[in-house]
């Protein structure tokens, strides 16, 4: 039969329990405003009865274990959720940066200067012998320039700033690896046993490894794998982690293996050009690159807008939303280039000689070594001191012409030199080659070419202009320039015009009132010209110099919008995510202040138990006396 004792333990284990209930109650409330604290549960049972005749008889209750009420997969969306909401985040924050660059959108900056360029090669073409024109034509070209080269550099700044912001959030997430390893191994030290009889939980260590993986969730897509995933339905029907083995991966790569941690690392890149490149090293020392296996969150945007894959011989990304926007204006600056110094070849000039052409070896052929060089001819046209046309040759241009190798096919500098009958008169003392040579030179060294025309006689005699028929060959090799450079980095007005500003000409040849090349360059903000990209990735396009500038700025307006709205739903699926989250997960004070009563009530009446059986001791000690 049951002893007063046992009545005596029946209470002491309701005061036991209700204690437990009471503290863990109160650790929820404290932490109501924790973020992603899991608020905890008491699991309690009954002891083992005593069983008698003619019946079991209770021993009161007992406390199991303290749960914390967590659902893995909601807790996992609750990453996913917050895993895109950076990428888009980030993306905005850096897109909304871009755009500054760009103030036309307002109509100012570039798109005022195209504006003011042609007006003032209008003015030149009404008045091609005033200094003041040609001195106004120069100010307004060389704004142009800059506006241009400005904004490029504003967007290589901007590509080096993201890439700065590699190195500090993979630090970041090698922190918080390192910080969750050292977690897993102490929640292994504190669940490898029991207290009381009670199984422990390490619950508090547990949120803290959550809350860790979901910060690096907001940095890159990483996922964890966690050894025993289970439910419990009588307490809660969420599925719990309960298990001691922990790793997470990054793109297929182990960063926390349990108690171990694999750091990734963040080193420059091969070409020595200052950007970074993302590695895991693995335990023989090999690095594997991790750019293409990184996605999401903000590193993950990061990479999208930077670029991934580095060109070593283009010194530039292939691929990266910033360097799309680089290269458009680079494929707008260089096709301005090309343009006008096409037609600025068609200005007499006493000699000419190109800029430096990298990597146009002698036998490479043109069109292999610029996709702006298209079949077709150019006439080189020779005149007199009075501006007459003595002498003109068509040079024809394939697929197998080259700068000087004849091996295959036809070459630039054999069929200028080639003599020829230019006039069809039988003589062969008054043709091109009688007048200007042409030579180009290639150093192997420096890996770059220069072509040049000399006169044959004394200089100043006569003048030779370049006529192009649709190759875009002068324009492309620069035989005579107004503008310098190749794209957007290093376009400005040839040193030349700008040091002496006489040197600027209207004519096509130096006579009086001729302004043919004027009217060309003023026809030319009409005229629809093929874009084409400098390195395969800007769209080649058909299009009037205002009118591609425009497509840049409305591609990065609609690369803007559409990440808003991406970013928009990305906020909408947080906060449902959170709201699911804490639903579960979250302290609801007001439920926990009624279970603190209720706790509270069972903690005096369990000490109403342990007075009564005191009294009943006293009752059966005076029986006794």
């Amino acid at each position: 039969m049951p002893s007063i004792f046992s009545s005596l333990g029946i209470g002491v284990s309701g005061l036991s329990a209700a204690q437990i209930q009471i503290s863990t109650t109160g650790n929820n409330i404290t932490n109501a405003d924790s973020d992603y604290y899991t608020r905890q549960r008491v699991v309690q049972s009954a002891s083992p009865a005593m069983n008698y005749v003619p019946g079991g008889v209770g021993t009161g209750t007992q406390v199991d274990t303290i749960v914390r009420i967590h659902d893995e997969f909601t807790y996992a969306r609750l990453k996913v959720a917050n895993n895109k909401f950076e990428d888009s985040a980030y993306k905005q924050q850096i897109l909304e940066q871009a755009s500054k660059y760009f103030p036309d959108l307002q109509d100012s900056s570039i798109g005022r200067d195209i504006g003011n360029y042609f007006k003032a090669w209008n003015n030149f073409a009404s008045n091609p012998n005033e200094g003041s024109q040609k001195v106004n034509l120069i100010n307004f070209a060389q704004s142009l320039s800059s506006g241009i080269k400005n904004t490029s550099n504003n967007l290589r700044a901007l590509q080096e700033q993201i890439d700065g912001h590699l190195s500090i959030n993979v630090n970041e997430i090698n922190n918080m690896a390192r910080e969750i390893a050292s977690i897993n191994k102490e929640i292994q030290r504190v669940e490898s046993g029991k207290d009381a009889g009670i199984a422990i939980n390490a619950n508090d260590l547990r949120d803290r490894r959550d809350r860790l993986e979901l910060a690096i969730a907001k940095l890159v897509d990483a996922t964890s794998f966690k050894s025993d995933l289970r439910s419990n339905p009588p307490v809660d029907t969420g599925i719990t982690d309960q298990g001691k083995y922990y790793t997470l991966n990054i793109g297929g790569m182990s960063i926390v293996d349990g108690v171990n941690y694999h750091p990734l690392k963040v080193l420059p890149n091969a070409a020595g050009t200052g950007f970074s490149s993302v590695y895991y090293e693995l335990r023989d020392g090999k690095l594997i690159s991790m750019e293409d296996k990184i996605n999401g969150g903000k590193l993950g945007a990061a990479l999208d807008l930077r670029g991934r894959h580095y060109n070593e011989l283009e010194k530039k990304f292939e691929d990266g939303d910033v360097q799309k926007y680089i290269d458009h204006l680079d494929t707008f600056a260089k096709t301005i280039i090309t343009s006008t110094n096409n037609i600025y070849a068609g200005s007499a000039m006493n000699l000419g000689t190109t800029d430096p052409l990298k990597y146009l070896q002698k036998d490479k052929t043109l069109m292999n070594f610029s996709g702006d060089i298209k079949q077709g001819s150019f006439d080189v046209v020779v005149y007199n001191n009075l501006g007459a046309e003595i002498a003109r040759k068509t040079i024809s241009l394939n697929g197998t012409t080259t700068m000087d190798d004849t091996s295959f096919g036809n070459s630039i500098v054999s069929d200028f030199n080639s003599d020829s009958d230019d006039n069809a008169d039988n003589d062969n003392t008054n043709d091109v080659n009688d007048y200007f040579f042409a030579g180009y030179y290639y150093d192997n060294l420096t890996n770059q070419g220069t072509f040049s025309v000399t006169p044959r006689h004394t200089e100043g005699q006569y003048t030779i202009a370049f006529e192009d028929n649709g190759t875009n060959f002068p324009g492309v090799v620069g035989i005579n320039r107004f503008f310098d450079g190749d794209d957007a980095h290093n376009m400005r007005v040839a040193d030349e015009i700008v040091e002496d500003h006489t040197k600027l000409n209207a004519y096509s040849n130096p006579t009086s009132g001729n302004r043919e090349i004027a009217n060309k360059m003023v026809q030319l903000q009409h005229d629809n010209i093929q874009f084409y990209s400098i390195n395969g990735r800007a769209y080649d396009k058909l299009d009037t110099i205002e009118g591609y500038y425009r497509f840049i700025t409305t591609d990065l307006a609609s690369d803007t919008q559409s990440n808003n709205i991406t970013h928009d739903t990305n906020t909408a699926l947080l906060n449902t995510a959170n709201a699911e989250f804490e639903s579960i997960s979250g302290v609801d004070v007001n439920e926990e202040l009624t279970n603190l009563i209720r706790f509270q009530s069972s903690y005096g009446a369990a000490a109403k138990i342990i007075t009564t059986v005191d009294k009943m001791l006293d009752t059966l000690l005076s029986l006794k006396q």
